[in-house]
């Protein structure tokens, strides 16, 4: 081997060292900090459910898209899972027909706000409106008991703005950042590598350059039932387990 390609070799070898380093701090950092949130919460926010069951939830975040949504259900009903899609009032119009197929589908809906963006950095007066609106959007589709903050951030004022709703909030407990850039193969690597009895995962639809979520789809739902997992709706899993955080 010459020096020049021992050299190409090694700086390859370099880059994927530093690479899976960086996911490796990226990923233990990222659940610390998870748990220390979740430890000083409150009982209204849900992080997973406490069970041994082999239950977990699975939910979608900020569609309706009118091309990549329907791709979604179709994979989800290729492998009989329900899930829980959050949607975002302003995607909703033009996107009827979507609407009335997820939830005829057996998959539930959640309060997404208006717009993609962190919730926590709305003032009190444009998140109800944008709370109330979006209710009013997607409440015509079917029953709607689940809100989830843009970003996961929320304040105890949020809190109590969704309670008149009977809203809960939901942040979940795996997120492979499939929102901040496409790697499918972290993100896989990532959801079967945290999984367990309980675990609620968050995906994004809402855009065409998040195509990956078809692909990771269709390689964790049937890793993750080969293993023995069920997939609920958000409602299913803490109905069959009332306690939950």
């Amino acid at each position: 081997m010459n020096g020049r390609v021992r050299r190409v070799r090694n700086g390859l070898l370099l880059m994927a060292g530093l690479s899976a380093l960086a996911s490796v701090t990226f990923f233990f950092k990222s659940r610390l900090f998870s748990r220390l949130i979740e430890e000083r919460t409150s009982d209204e926010v849900l992080f997973h459910a406490h069970t041994r069951e082999k239950v977990i939830a699975l939910t979608i975040d900020d569609g309706p898209h009118a091309e990549l949504t329907p791709q979604i259900l179709d994979v989800l009903a290729e492998y009989g899972v329900q899930a829980t899609f959050f949607i975002i009032g302003s995607h909703v119009p033009g996107n009827e027909a979507i609407m009335r197929r997820i939830v005829a589908e057996g998959h539930e809906l959640g309060n997404h706000l208006m717009s993609d963006r962190r919730s926590i950095t709305l003032s009190a007066e444009v998140f109800e409106r944008q709370l109330a609106t979006t209710h009013a959007l997607i409440a015509p589709f079917g029953p709607v008991r689940w809100f989830r903050p843009g970003s996961g951030w929320y304040n105890a004022r949020m809190l109590e703005q969704i309670r008149p709703y009977n809203y809960r909030c939901v942040v979940g407990s795996i997120y492979p950042y499939d929102a901040q850039f496409q790697a499918i193969e972290f993100e896989v690597g990532y959801i079967l590598g945290n999984v367990q009895p309980g675990a609620i995962i968050v995906l994004h639809d809402g855009d065409c350059e998040r195509q990956g979520t078809v692909a990771v789809l269709r390689r964790i739902l049937p890793a993750l039932q080969k293993r023995g997992y069920r997939f609920a709706t958000l409602t299913d899993l803490t109905q069959r387990n009332p306690t939950v955080t």
